[in-house]
């Protein structure tokens, strides 16, 4: 299947070519005939927004815990008109997030002032790799004695490890030709982004063809995404992967004690169904077709639908599974063990049986529409619509509705609510519902069951008049938009988000 994908995608590039020739081959005299440019003046978009979620379903830990995430992006993007026909797009962007969730790849390192601990250090054991022993004095039940020297953790609080933050950069650049007549379009694009275990490679080419008098618009779009994960486990995992079966007895766990269920110091905690994942690459290839019709001279609508291929390490390394058929085991004080899936769990951390392990292939169909309608002068109703199904057994229902509000010339408001509904993959199991046997599972509540709102309002102020100067840009216009997303499963989130449009002379 992947060659023909990469087959498909070679011929959409071919015509583009072939049609960028066929368009662009006018006679003499049509030089002599004033176009208009399709683009005027250089413009550059600022972007910035900061998202803010909370949770209890964490997948890192096995689908309990807090999922605070802070997420802070921004984002330039330039258009340059390289002549009348043709425009080149740069769009930079940074994201850097704070999250409890992946701190808690190695929940060993605690944070000492949530916990209220004393760090006592083992030179020899977990503090040697930078976990530290620690007294606690503050656990979901009862003080710990205060001889517990044990590195402790809890998927309800911040670790402070490495993964606790990071940035994602990313850079897209496009370049899009349009026809003499401006009836045709096609276009290439590059784009790379990279974090601290990610990097995508990404290109791709898009045809676009208008016909009946600029009333109908046709399109066909590929891409593809070469992916590479530099995989990171969890900590108890990437222990047994390094040293082997008797990895309680050298480097970050030498000399901790490891729990049973009831409390008890054991040594048979061996997580032998972990298999580290050899392929860590991920491609993804996408064709995108869609056509856009006016209907009449208040109505227009479009119909859409994607065929997607994804191929390789689909899963997330550093996501814990806990099965239901083996005995659990803990580090941390014994007396948090019975408030261990409560947020009263102050100082224990379970160690993962296993990471989620995810088929290696995935076909995705979305398909949909949009339409939007002209009210009056001060109102216009937009609509959207898309449904999603998969191999995976996952199916969803997407609705969205806008209504721009035009107060003024220079001012609108824009009320909108999005309405989402999905069933889980087949792999899907809460925390320890799954069993050790099974080929495929997960505890990510991203694959659940679930259903989801967004409201939002966004302001947008455009300035009516160019006021650049000569070499300078000027302010355009800009948009600030704020929402509320709740999910049934108990997540929530608060996104802002701000831009703003500068357009040169």
């Amino acid at each position: 299947m992947k060659k023909y994908i990469l087959l498909i995608f070679c011929l959409i590039l071919a015509c583009c070519q072939l049609f960028a020739q066929n368009t662009d081959s006018t006679s003499a005299d049509s030089t002599k005939i004033y176009k208009k440019k399709v683009l005027e003046t250089a413009e550059v978009d600022v972007l910035m927004s900061l998202y803010n979620q909370e949770g209890v379903h964490s997948p890192v830990n096995g689908g309990i815990g807090t999922e605070q995430l802070e997420d802070r992006a921004a984002n330039i993007i330039i258009n340059t008109p390289l002549n009348g026909d043709d425009v080149l797009t740069i769009d930079l962007g940074i994201s850097a997030y704070t999250s409890a969730s992946s701190s808690n790849i190695n929940p060993f390192v605690s944070s000492s002032s949530q916990l209220k601990n004393v760090w006592v250090g083992n030179a020899t054991g977990a503090s040697k790799g930078g976990g530290g022993g620690v007294i606690n004095t503050g656990g979901g039940g009862a003080p710990a004695p205060q001889n517990a020297i044990n590195p402790v953790g809890t998927p309800w609080l911040t670790s402070t490890g490495a993964s606790h933050s990071d940035a994602n950069k990313a850079l897209h650049v496009n370049y899009a030709h349009s026809s003499n007549d401006r009836n045709s379009l096609w276009g290439t694009n590059v784009s790379v982004s990279n974090e601290f275990d990610y990097t995508s490679l990404g290109f791709g080419g898009n045809l676009t063809k208008l016909m009946n008098e600029k009333n109908t618009e046709i399109g066909l779009k590929g891409s593809v995404y070469l992916d590479q994960w530099r995989p990171i486990y969890p900590t108890e995992l990437k222990e047994y992967q390094r040293i082997g079966p008797a990895f309680q007895n050298f480097g970050y766990f030498q000399g901790v004690t490891i729990l049973d269920q009831t409390g008890k110091a054991s040594v048979n905690y061996l997580p032998n169904k972990f298999v580290p994942w050899t392929e860590n690459g991920r491609n993804s290839f996408t064709l995108s077709f869609y056509a856009s019709q006016i209907i009449s001279s208040r109505l227009q609508g479009a119909l859409f639908f994607d065929l997607v291929i994804q191929q390789g390490m689909l899963s997330t390394p550093y996501q814990r599974v806990y099965f239901s058929d083996k005995p659990n085991y803990y580090i941390g004080t014994a007396n948090d063990i019975k408030y261990y899936t409560s947020p009263l769990n102050h100082g224990v951390y379970q160690l993962a049986d296993n990471i989620e392990v995810l088929p290696t292939s995935r076909f995705k169909l979305p398909l949909g529409g949009r339409m939007s309608y002209y009210i009056n002068e001060n109102f216009v109703f937009r609509g959207y619509y898309r449904f999603y199904t998969d191999d995976w057994g996952l199916k969803a229902n997407t609705l969205n509705f806008d209504l721009p509000i035009k107060m003024s010339q220079a001012f609108s408001i824009t009320p909108s609510y999005r309405y989402y509904s999905q069933n889980q993959v087949d792999y899907f199991a809460p925390y320890e519902m799954h069993k050790s046997t099974e080929k495929f599972f997960t505890s990510d509540y991203d694959l659940s069951k679930f259903t989801s709102d967004q409201y939002s309002v966004a302001f947008n102020y455009t300035q009516i008049f160019n006021t650049a100067k000569p070499k300078h840009l000027g302010f355009k216009n800009a948009n600030l938009k704020f929402s509320h997303y709740n999910r049934s499963d108990g997540l929530n989130a608060n996104i802002v988000s701000f831009g703003v449009k500068f357009v040169g002379n």
